[in-house]
């Protein structure tokens, strides 16, 4: 929603306090230390369970050997698994807190978590190597490498008198630090800058660098600046990459502005930056806080799960897919087997339509209408499963992370009027209105006409069935939810229909649009959108019109469970063409088939009779087979049968 919201707390409130640690892990969120006044500082540690806004102070056990924490402001606390860690920091000398004698640490200590909420106790591991120098207002991520390595701890930059920009590991598994050597322009010294890890890169962004004479940094570090840099570490190769120096120029606002202090955070692959103070005149009582948010997408998004099929009638479908996080819209394409005539005539009004379909059923269900035109009745088992539960690969799911089409973009709160330019090498933002109100749903015509270097409407694992031309995928629209009603899609013109591999996407609002024929046969595949351009295509997914005269599919699948069986039941179809004579419910099972073809279900049939629902026993059940094409679930099919025969089931994913 963009909208800002203040949750209503509850339970041991923590006092308002600055430059503490903080970590999130899962729905729950701990905060340790911190400058509570001026002078005055925390070694407390709070736990919020934001499931339920419920504050509560915890109390560690205390070393085996040692002390525990003093408290301290600026210091780094991670978490990995189930341990967090915290470094260095800054402390009073004084007991006075009006007396403020600074003193810089590096110690280390590790925090042991209890699973879900509460601690058990802090611990000072045994470390080898050089200790890093003590510091605050640092920063320390830590990072794995999915394929080979243990896990590793990397503290960068910070102050100390004057700032840091030296980078350390820590081993966590054998305790040893060191210093690793780095390729490329290392960014410049800092301290109460952000670090954050998105794949295997560290992004630093802003913070406070020593102001630089004649080229030259000031040794003593007496002149200061806040910066807009922003660089990435490599982490699997500890090279520097810069991507907005110190010096470059944002005279059209398309960069978050220099600053220090501020948060940022990593949302699947977008980095999110908020806040902070700007600098101005470094004193703190001229500085400005910052009140803009911003956020970077580093890649284009992953593929979306397969289309499912909701509901399908003779001339159109109801379509959703999974949702992926920090997109801006999704592109949905189809093509049939029928051949398509070129456009022509007269020109369709407006853009693609962005339904906002309300799933039905149980809310843990995802339910999907398919054809069980081949199913032979009365077996109980498929020998040859339904043509529709074949997925073609797209071979466009292979693609590299392309750093030059990072994208900043502002982000405001209340109603967002996407423009999103699509091409490379550019830096951009999203204009929002102050105004408070639900996001339209849909895309600008911008986005929709940048989306063609990434989809070339080209699919060379689809089916050939028919010649080249005829195979071309087209597109139905741009949606921003993860919902559509299906009904038309957009002609290409008559010049472009062979061309596989278009440089430009033509303006929807030129183009004709073509309605869906009963009985016909259309692929779909869907890919996802952010600023960094069209991420991969899905899986292809296979559904079929009704024809004319057979009955819809059953709606309003739900699923209760009880002891030892569950219960499914459903309404009857919304057009059922004549009388129903009878319904049949479908179980897919484990089978050699399967196996050899996991894409290709076979179902066996578990109930046929004149009620809308049915029992599943425990031992139907146990031969079930287990989906994974997205989240694991159980599938069933249920349809409709009238005087002229089947029509398409219903297909409902029992998550589990």
């Amino acid at each position: 929603t963009n909208q800002w919201f203040l949750p209503a707390v509850r339970g041991d409130i923590p006092p308002g306090c600055a430059a503490h640690g903080f970590v999130c892990d899962g729905t729950r969120i701990l905060v340790f230390g911190g400058m509570v006044e001026y002078g005055r500082y925390s070694n407390d540690l709070y736990e919020l369970q934001a499931s339920r806004w419920l504050w509560k102070k915890v109390k560690p056990q205390a070393p085996s050997t040692g002390s525990p924490p003093c408290p301290r402001l600026g210091h780094s606390f991670s978490l990995y698994g189930n341990k967090c860690y915290l470094f260095g920091g800054l402390a009073n000398e004084s007991e006075d807190s009006n007396n403020n004698v600074p003193r810089y640490l590096n110690d280390f200590y590790e925090l042991e978590l209890q699973h879900g909420s509460g601690v058990v106790g802090w611990s000072i591991p045994v470390t080898k190597g050089i200790l890093p120098s003590p510091r605050e207002s640092h920063t320390a991520i830590v990072y794995c490498r999915k394929d080979v390595g243990s896990p590793k701890m990397y503290i960068f930059g910070g102050m100390c008198g004057c700032r840091l920009n030296d980078l350390w590991e820590l081993d966590i598994e054998t305790m040893t630090w060191s210093r690793p050597e780095t390729k490329g322009t290392v960014p410049l010294p800092r301290s109460l800058h952000t670090a954050n890890v998105i794949g295997n890169k560290m992004y630093v962004f802003g913070g406070w660098v020593p102001q630089s004479a004649g080229g030259e940094i000031s040794s003593h570090d007496g002149e200061w600046k806040c910066t807009g840099s922003f660089s990435y570490l490599n982490l699997d190769t500890t090279e520097w990459i810069g991507l907005i120096s110190d010096c470059q120029e944002d005279k059209s606002n398309l960069l978050p502005g220099p600053r220090a202090g501020h948060c940022a955070v990593a949302v699947g692959t977008r980095l999110y930056i908020w806040s902070g103070r700007d600098g101005y005149r470094k004193a703190w009582n001229n500085q400005v806080c910052c009140k803009d948010l911003w956020y970077l997408d580093t890649e284009k998004p992953p593929a979306p799960s397969q289309v499912q099929l909701i509901r399908a009638t003779t001339n159109s479908f109801q379509v959703k897919w999974d949702e992926v996080p920090t997109v801006e819209g999704y592109l949905l394409q189809l093509h049939s087997d029928s051949p398509v005539p070129p456009a022509s005539g007269t020109p369709g009004a407006g853009v693609p339509e962005a339904s906002l379909l309300t799933s039905q059923g149980a809310s843990s269900l995802h339910q999907s209408p398919q054809l069980l035109t081949s199913i032979p009745y009365p077996d109980m088992k498929v020998d040859h499963p339904s043509q529709t539960n074949n997925v073609i690969p797209n071979n466009n799911a292979n693609w590299e992370p392309d750093t030059s089409r990072n994208a900043f973009h502002l982000q405001s709160v209340g109603e967002i009027n996407v423009g999103v330019s699509l091409s490379s090498n550019s830096l951009l933002k999203i204009e929002g209105k102050e105004k408070v109100a639900a996001p339209e749903n849909k895309i600008t015509q911008e986005t929709m006409k940048s989306h063609a270097d990434a989809t070339g409407f080209k699919e060379s694992n689809a089916p050939s069935l028919l010649p080249v031309c005829d195979r071309q995928w087209y597109d139905v629209g741009i949606f921003k939810n993860n919902t559509a009603v299906v009904s038309q899609f957009y002609l290409l013109p008559e010049e472009t229909l062979s061309i596989s591999n278009k440089a430009d996407v033509p303006d929807y609002r030129l183009l004709k649009k073509q309605d869906l024929f009963p009985g016909t046969v259309y692929r779909f595949r869907v890919a996802a959108i952010n600023g960094c351009g069209v991420g991969p295509f899905s899986k292809v997914s296979e559904f079929k019109t009704c024809i004319p005269g057979f009955p819809g599919a059953p709606s309003t699948v739900k699923i209760s469970k009880s002891v030892d069986c569950i219960h499914l039941s459903w309404e009857p179809p919304a057009s059922p063409s004549g009388n129903i004579l009878e319904y049949s419910a479908y179980l897919a099972i484990r089978s050699t088939q399967l196996q050899e073809n996991p894409n290709q279900l076979v179902f066996m049939r578990i109930y046929c009779g004149l009620k809308t629902s049915c029992t599943v026993t425990a031992t139907q059940l146990s031969n079930a087979h287990v989906d994974y094409t997205s989240r694991p679930a159980i599938v069933f099919r249920i349809s409709a049968k009238n005087e002229r025969g089947y029509g398409p089931a219903t297909q409902v994913r029992w998550l589990q």
